[in-house]
């Protein structure tokens, strides 16, 4: 099956984005990443790092700390910050706690949440394409390949998701974000 899956993704063009975005910028450090260290976050109110749970910060703007720190492979304090999130049953929260352990070792965990994610959403393509990213990583092709399909039927063509499988599919080497 992984030659079929490398056969696919050979004949097709690549584009690399980053993680959650169709841009190749990664996040902009932010004054948490500049001035705060461990599971700690910048908090415009008090101008001080505090806890995620004591920040002033609201569910988008813990979501995009979160994922700032796990491109910088903070992943315990990315996991700091969204377990501060409001809403455990969003997604993206989800999704992100999916990768998050996925990237600490803990790939049954990580796909307890993928599989969450995607329940909640079908149409959650990052879900997806991390998820498949974690079966490449295993050597199992078959369903990394399933999961790039149904990317791709779900309108997901061209996307960071679907671009950043494919070249795993096609190299066997994953994203580190």
């Amino acid at each position: 099956m992984r030659l079929t899956a490398l056969a696919v993704a050979l004949v097709l063009p690549i584009s690399v984005f980053a993680a959650g975005s169709d841009s190749t910028t990664p996040p902009t450090p932010s004054e948490t990443t500049k001035k705060c260290w461990g599971k700690r976050v910048w908090d415009q109110e008090t101008q001080k790092c505090v806890k995620p749970e004591e920040s002033s910060m609201n569910g988008q703007q813990l979501l995009e700390t979160a994922r700032e720190l796990a491109y910088l492979e903070r992943f315990d304090d990315a996991q700091a910050v969204l377990a501060a999130h409001p809403d455990q049953t969003d997604s993206r929260v989800l999704t992100y706690w999916g990768f998050t352990n996925r990237k600490l070792g803990r790939t049954d965990l990580a796909n307890d949440y993928y599989e969450q994610a995607i329940a909640q959403n079908p149409d959650n393509i990052l879900a997806r394409s991390y998820m498949a990213q974690g079966f490449v990583a295993n050597g199992e092709y078959a369903q990394a390949l399933a999961e790039w399909k149904e990317i791709k039927a779900r309108g997901g063509a061209g996307t960071w998701a679907e671009a950043s499988l494919r070249r795993a599919i096609e190299t066997g080497v994953t994203v580190n974000y």
